[in-house]
């Protein structure tokens, strides 16, 4: 018998377009991708040549579960250089990518009934996590009109004593959007710890973005290199945690993940000292391409009340063509070829939106969206 818990896990609607294209390019039809959010840029050639380095040279064993020091030192050194804030070695841990990481600071931070605030719409996946560790997830609705910023006095009235954690994730998947440090500054100062998903930090194109750490010590960083190094299938992330719990997710790392990849560590290491040059070429393409769909979306009649200015999403309303975004979403791609993602897998609120993507080059972004509008015409 599956557990009870599997069982009402929820699918990841976005996985489950892209295999359904996946399917129908199979059968020889071509499909634009705007539903994934992964980089289409190679990965940094000095990212490459260190991994392979790494194999060659045989640094192919177990690490120490925390990851290799060298790495840890250069995360602390990075946090410094970015946001000026002071982080130790023995704060991190290092593991297969951000998603392990999150199953362990739920893991550890909660027992069954303890609740933990998330925006809605928020990413997919989130809800399944704390569900899974017999968490509870206490939605509070964010609007396109704010942003999709969280509201600090609508947290303050969702804190119980049952509350465990604020979820933040700063730029935010599925919106693209940060949030303001007054706002910021303002969770910072509520009694639960902070969980923020860092994932998207530094890619920014208008205004700055803001670790928690710059706010408050109360806080877990969840980050990884998937998404700014373009590293998605390297899996590496890491977590910042307060030293007094970094004995447990050390256990539980142990136990579950032994380690990250010894190669891979390697590879983060290149990336965080010699990438910078490669960062900001994606950064100014990944610019071009958000500015030309924010464009074409609205020209399209799709609605976009604040502009996002991170990640590689844009949140667009639908509500006017549609109030069944799953619906919607499969018929565009059946009748379109055009993948896009659902706005309710990203929770209640993201019903009657669809996330578009752009990592996916401007031709094919321009290719998309002109099926799109002759789909809507």
């Amino acid at each position: 018998m599956i557990s009870k818990r599997t069982q009402e896990m929820t699918s990841f609607i976005a996985m489950d377009v892209l295999e359904k294209a996946g399917e129908m390019e199979c059968n020889g039809r071509h499909i634009i991708h705007l539903e994934v959010g992964e980089p289409d840029f190679d990965t940094p050639e000095c990212v490459k040549e260190a991994a392979c380095k790494a194999i060659s040279e045989g640094f192919t064993h177990y690490t120490h579960s925390l990851g290799l020091l060298e790495l840890r030192e250069a995360i602390c050194e990075y946090y410094y250089a970015t946001y000026r804030v002071s982080v130790e070695p023995d704060q991190v841990l290092v593991s297969s990518g951000t998603s392990p990481v999150m199953f362990m600071v739920f893991s550890a931070l909660l027992e069954p009934g303890d609740e933990v605030i998330i925006s809605d719409p928020h990413y997919a996946c989130y809800p399944n996590f704390i569900n899974f560790v017999q968490g509870v997830p206490v939605r509070i609705p964010v609007y396109e009109e704010d942003g999709f910023q969280y509201r600090p006095e609508a947290i303050q009235g969702k804190i119980t004593e049952k509350t465990k954690a604020i979820f933040i994730n700063s730029p935010s998947n599925p919106t693209g959007n940060l949030l303001s440090e007054a706002r910021m500054r303002a969770i910072a100062e509520f009694s639960p710890c902070i969980v923020s998903d860092e994932i998207y930090h530094g890619l920014v194109y208008e205004g700055k973005e803001h670790s928690i750490l710059e706010f408050t010590d109360n806080a877990f960083v969840l980050n990884g290199f998937s998404k700014l190094y373009a590293m998605t299938g390297l899996r590496l992330g890491y977590v910042i945690a307060p030293k007094a719990y970094m004995r447990a997710l050390q256990k539980i790392h142990q136990n579950f993940f032994i380690s990250a990849n010894a190669m891979v560590q390697k590879a983060g290491i290149a990336a965080l000292k010699y990438a910078g040059d490669d960062i900001l070429r994606m950064k100014q393409i990944y610019n071009e391409r958000r500015k030309f769909m924010i464009r074409r979306l609205r020209e399209i009649g799709l609605g976009i009340t604040v502009e996002p200015t991170g990640a590689f999403y844009v949140f667009a309303n639908a509500r006017h063509i549609s109030t069944d975004s799953y619906r919607l979403a499969f018929d565009i791609l059946e009748k379109a070829c055009v993948g896009v993602t659902p706005g309710i897998d990203f929770g209640k609120n993201g019903e009657g939106y669809l996330r578009f993507s752009y990592a996916n080059s401007i031709e094919n972004i321009a290719e998309g969206l002109n099926r799109l509008e002759k789909y809507l015409k």
